[in-house]
């Protein structure tokens, strides 16, 4: 949508005679409307939020392309006497979208029911609302015009007083700053000014203030010195053209930095109509303005893949990704607009797992998208196979299905452990926006406004790594077949058990949950293989693999992939062996490993191949044959599947019942048909057993070893008739 300036000159002109005449309540009507034009323009590029104080709104105006750190703190215009928040949101919506920076918009009291100092008392309860939010001054840039304008100067003026930092810089549009109209261009741009007249403005200046000579309602009249840089824009036509003018001279004569863009034949303000003619030049110089005093704007970020994530894009296939998903099942159906809102503003929030997979020279990197991907409906099955090129645009995706929203991510971007907090995340944003619910950031929720700390980001593997390398030899583990399915269908079964049965069992046993449930697979594994093998000293040992979340053992924040692994097994080639003796087993190996040392010398050994100056030099084409043929020697054989259990999930208060149900999924291998993810919540145990064959003889050997164990197990299935 363009606006000429021609055709709104033309408009303001014809306005102009009826405007003078208008009651205030009718005037801010009118006002508010230009604010809903000025939001039409930039409906699409950002997203709002609004934040109450005890005496006045405010919102966020968030870009959905952010490309700044800091954020602006603008105060709209009206004379002091005009403006709500939906007008205060008009022009921080181009501000946040064509900066790409996040904009804080308070609608500060109007008068005359609240004159001076009301609006300067809302500035700085805004101010210090943003330092309370964790932004530096020096983070901070205050942006206004007209009566905002020559606002944010009095609020630099009272932060003075305060002996409180300023912010890092001023951004003025025909800033209003002296309120007695002393200035020549009030007589001489009378005529010229289609859109204001002294006599409004002197109306204005008596609804507000006693003493429109204060400094702190005519900035012009204090004290300028140690101000922050200043960028002001003015209309070459307008009557409060000097007001622009002397605050820039006497800005330069205080010693502080100060650019002056007089704009011909425009008009009060012009700069919010967001002109065909003039738009591009004016927010280049507030870019310009922006990179050196609040912070540069960024290309997209980038990472490098942490060290856990290397070897997933060297061991794809062409019909396999490796990939895992994470649901929720919600009361009622899922709003998808509203789902795609909250994406939007989740993605911000994440962006180590917001990215897409991009080839280097030397090793594949993940690059930050640009925007949320589109919402998918479910698939036929979970974990739909993922054309590697998809992985390339976007390394995620989000699914609905009813009730249900699941986020699938492949498995170099994350592991369970922060898919889990990106779900959460998207669900507590999701749920106040659809409901008007607040949500606090606890329980594995982040704080949807917050900036990402570094801390978040790290590859956690680099900072903990042991001097001390683990061999890795393992023996090859029993491997199950079947008849695949052609067409790539993965069958689920899920296996619901009450979690509180499952504790008093593994008490029984003396295990944990998780060391019960891999005892429990490893005797399931067990019978199979007896029956499909019988002769004893063929068969193979039966390993499962168990992936620990290393922060539970290492102080870390990380989004990224933090995980290692414990194999347990037994050897049938050795005898048959009792369900107490598989949980001893698996429970003295876990209490033999799952420390520090052990662990930090198992992920050693692959740290330390990266650090190799050989390896480093290598070509990316040749370090994907080194590291797929790697994968195929060991990465599969040495276990026979993975069982990975994220445990009882704690949701906050205001958020837990809108939420049925969790689910996880770990894709299955490559090579090896079957995979298990468990997670609990609201007292239910929830087993999800994927496979890629037709068959269901694991499951239904796992089913006798739970029901043999005295567990109530109900039991779901996605299986398709076979016609």
């Amino acid at each position: 949508m363009e606006l000429h300036a021609k055709l709104v000159r033309s408009q303001l002109s014809f306005f102009k005679p009826f405007v003078a005449g208008l009651s205030l309540e009718a005037t801010r009507k009118g006002q508010d409307k230009l604010g809903e034009l000025m939001t039409a323009l930039h409906r699409r590029e950002v997203l709002v939020r609004d934040h109450d104080f005890e005496h006045f709104q405010g919102a966020w105006v968030m870009p959905k392309d952010q490309r700044r750190t800091g954020v602006i703190l603008y105060l709209h215009g009206g004379g002091y006497t005009c403006g709500s928040l939906e007008y205060a949101k008009g022009f921080a919506a181009a501000l946040a979208s064509e900066c790409g920076v996040r904009v804080f918009c308070p609608a500060y009291r109007l008068a005359p029911e609240h004159p001076y100092p009301a609006a300067l008392d809302d500035a700085l309860e805004s101010y210090q609302y943003l330092l309370k939010k964790g932004y530096e001054p020096g983070q901070i840039l205050l942006a206004g015009e007209s009566a905002g304008g020559g606002l944010i100067y009095c609020l630099c003026l009272r932060l003075k007083q305060l002996g409180m930092a300023l912010p890092c810089g001023l951004v003025g549009i025909s800033p209003w700053t002296d309120l007695t109209g002393s200035g020549d261009s009030y007589r001489e741009n009378r005529e010229k000014d289609p859109s204001m007249t002294p006599e409004l403005l002197q109306f204005y200046a008596k609804c507000y203030t006693e003493n429109p000579a204060n400094p702190l309602c005519s900035p012009l009249f204090g004290d300028l010195t140690g101000l922050p840089p200043s960028l002001l824009f003015v209309g070459g036509d307008e009557v409060m053209l000097d007001d622009t003018r002397a605050l820039h001279e006497k800005l330069l004569a205080a010693g502080c930095r100060s650019s002056l863009h007089i704009a011909p034949e425009r008009w009060h303000a012009y700069v919010l109509y967001c002109l065909n003619e003039n738009m591009e030049q004016d927010f280049e110089a507030i870019n310009h303005f922006l990179d050196r005093t609040l912070s540069p704007a960024r290309s997209l970020r980038w990472m490098r893949l942490d060290n856990a994530a290397k070897i997933y894009p060297a061991a794809k296939r062409r019909n396999w990704n490796n990939f895992f998903r994470l649901s929720a099942t919600l009361t009622e159906p899922i709003d998808v607009p509203v789902l795609r809102a909250a994406l939007d503003v989740t993605v911000r929030r994440f962006p180590s797992m917001a990215v897409r997979l991009r080839r280097g020279v030397f090793w594949y990197y993940l690059e930050e998208i640009p925007q949320a991907p589109d919402i998918q409906p479910e698939k036929s099955c979970p974990l739909a196979h993922v054309p590697f090129g998809q992985v390339r645009r976007c390394a995620f995706r989000v699914l609905v299905y009813h009730n249900r929203v699941a986020v699938e991510f492949f498995h170099a971007v994350t592991d369970g452990t922060g898919g889990l907090i990106f779900l959460k995340t998207l669900v507590a944003e999701y749920l106040c926006q659809k409901y008007g619910i607040t949500v606090p950031a606890e329980k594995g929720v982040l704080g949807r406004l917050e900036e990402p700390s570094p801390q978040e980001l790290e590859d956690s593997f680099l900072r903990y790594a042991g001097d001390v390398t683990a061999s890795r030899a393992e023996s090859t583990a029993y491997h199950l077949s079947g008849t695949p399915e052609k067409d790539g269908y993965k069958n689920l079964v899920t296996m619901m058990v009450p979690v509180d049965r499952v504790r008093v069992c593994a008490r029984k046993y003396g295990v944990s949950v998780t060391e019960l449930l891999c005892a429990a697979m490893m005797q399931a594994i067990a019978d199979l293989q007896a029956e499909k093998v019988p002769r004893r000293s063929r068969r193979k040992p039966v390993k499962v693999l168990l992936p620990v979340n290393l922060r539970t053992l290492f102080p870390s924040r990380s989004l990224r992939n933090f995980a290692s692994y414990i194999t347990p097994e037994i050897d049938p080639r050795t005898g048959d062996y009792s369900f107490s003796e598989i949980c001893a087993a698996v429970h003295h190996r876990m209490g033999l490993e799952n420390n520090t040392h052990t662990l930090r010398s198992k992920f050693a050994a692959n740290v330390a191949s990266e650090k190799s100056p050989v390896l480093k030099v290598m070509p990316l084409f040749i370090k994907n044959i080194a590291m797929k043929a790697v994968f195929n020697a060991v990465g599969e054989r040495k276990s026979c599947l993975c069982l990975s259990n994220l445990g009882a999930v704690e949701l906050p208060e205001a958020m837990a019942p809108y939420v049925q149900r969790l689910d996880f999924i770990i894709g299955v291998q490559a090579a090896a048909p079957h995979d298990c993810g468990v997670v609990s919540w609201n007292g239910t145990m929830y087993i999800n057993c994927i496979r890629s064959i037709q068959e269901p003889e694991l499951e239904l050997h796992f089913y006798r070893v739970l029901q043999r164990l005295g567990l109530p197990v109900k039991v779901e299935s996605n299986r398709r008739g076979r016609g």
